[in-house]
């Protein structure tokens, strides 16, 4: 039985479970933060995860998914919207690392893109976002956020902070494109803190000459507090709510 049958099966149990823990530890966050509920988007990553566990996840409340990996991502959003009323204000980001050639596909689906971090990707979403509000798949410009390597090493992906600027300023030129702001993710190596602590600063600097792109995208199920204290405006939690990436993926 799916959540499609309204069932109430033993995997939406513990999805409702592990969403219900993860909303009330944001909520914890926000409030000890000082800030305003609903200052941050709590982003349910469901990689790796088969449709029918979006589906119950929808039937709990969600609206926003994280996905990192196509085709996987196309193939999933469309089973979903095929055979459920409620897809209609369901968004789906990319948060993982888009390959040019497979730029136009995500331009289709995704509301924004959270990992973008080289000329190369700007110009190939741009292309696919274009195409895709020409053919009327899209309604609105594709988000980027800009991924910032907090550690320096270009190995564990995103942009270099020198190189920040002149990243942003190909996005802000691009057609079919909109910055929304930044992304990190902290590196193993040292406390969650310092790391986010840093993003704040990144994120500071960046907004004196980008404003209204203020979207922080940080924080995930280990860090996610942290990530609250120092602006972050969404949370990207898979594990927390979806348990054990499966054995056999899709």
């Amino acid at each position: 039985m799916t959540a499609a049958d309204g069932g109430d099966d033993s995997r939406t149990h513990e999805l409702a479970e592990g969403l219900s823990a993860a909303r009330a530890r944001l909520a914890s966050a926000v409030s000890a933060a000082g800030r305003a509920p609903g200052d941050v988007e709590l982003l349910v990553v469901t990689k790796f995860f088969p449709a029918d566990d979006v589906r119950r996840l929808m039937d709990l409340g969600v609206r926003s998914f994280g996905e990192s990996r196509e085709p996987e991502a196309s193939r999933k959003i469309a089973d979903v919207a095929q055979d459920t009323a409620a897809a209609g204000d369901v968004v789906f980001d990319m948060i993982g690392s888009v390959q040019s050639k497979k730029a136009k596909s995500v331009a289709a689906w995704a509301r924004t893109v959270h990992s973008v971090d080289r000329d190369k990707v700007v110009d190939a979403l741009a292309v696919g976002a274009e195409a895709a509000l020409d053919a009327g798949v899209r309604s609105a410009p594709l988000g980027i956020l800009l991924q910032v390597s907090l550690d320096g090493d270009p190995h564990r992906g995103g942009v270099l902070v020198d190189d920040l600027s002149g990243l942003a300023d190909r996005v802000v030129e691009a057609p079919g494109l909109a910055l929304r702001g930044l992304m990190v993710i902290a590196p193993v190596e040292g406390s969650a803190e310092r790391w986010m602590a840093r993003a704040a600063e990144i994120r500071e600097a960046f907004m004196a000459d980008h404003p209204a792109a203020r979207e922080l995208s940080a924080g995930m199920s280990g860090d996610l507090e942290s990530a609250v204290v120092h602006g972050s405006t969404c949370v990207r939690v898979g594990t927390a709510i979806m348990g054990p990436r499966p054995l056999i993926s899709q």
